[in-house]
């Protein structure tokens, strides 16, 4: 008689550690050893503002025309609202509330202040943030402005955007660019 051979014996898989408990390991191991060579802390993500208008078009063209002291416009989509973003000349608005404003210095150049009470007042909205951001890395001769934004919040420097408002009021002054306004020519 012809015997049918054996099945082999099945291999016993070894137990994998799920995701939950490998977690759960390294969150012990890191109490109780701290960290290996190999492990490296988790850094946050730094977030890149203003990079998001940089390169569109509608906030060249509204540059472009603050810079040369004319309109535009645009909308954008804040946190299910439409918000429109502005110039006239000589400020910036956002949602109808000036963010950027300049006076004249001399006949070629303008100094551009960043409104406290207003960037203080939308600095939860994302948006506006990107812009605030945006419109300061539009200007090459503007000197790096000390103004950082951490934990939903702006700072000067140091300090607070919302203390340093209250002791040297609502205007920041943030430098001196050049503009493209046609000036006329007084007649002899």
């Amino acid at each position: 008689m012809t015997e049918l051979p054996e099945k082999a014996p099945k291999k016993v898989k070894e137990k994998k550690q799920t995701p939950q408990e490998r977690l759960e390991a390294m969150r012990y191991n890191h109490m109780m050893y701290g960290r290996t060579e190999g492990e490296m802390k988790m850094t946050p993500k730094k977030i890149d503002y203003g990079t998001p208008y940089l390169k569109h078009p509608k906030f060249q063209n509204l540059m472009s025309a603050f810079k040369r002291g004319s309109e535009f416009k645009f909308d954008v989509t804040a946190e299910g609202k439409i918000i429109t973003i502005a110039t006239d000349s000589s400020h910036i608005t956002f949602d109808g509330k000036t963010i950027y404003y300049a006076r004249p210095l001399n006949k070629h150049e303008d100094t551009l202040f960043l409104d406290r009470a207003t960037s203080i007042q939308y600095q939860t909205v994302e948006a506006m943030v990107h812009l605030v951001f945006a419109v300061l890395r539009s200007f090459p001769e503007i000197d790096e402005p000390q103004l950082q934004y951490q934990r939903h919040k702006f700072y000067h420097g140091n300090d607070c955007l919302e203390l340093v408002a209250t002791s040297q009021g609502s205007n920041l002054a943030l430098g001196v660019y050049k503009h493209n306004k046609v000036h006329e020519k007084p007649r002899n």
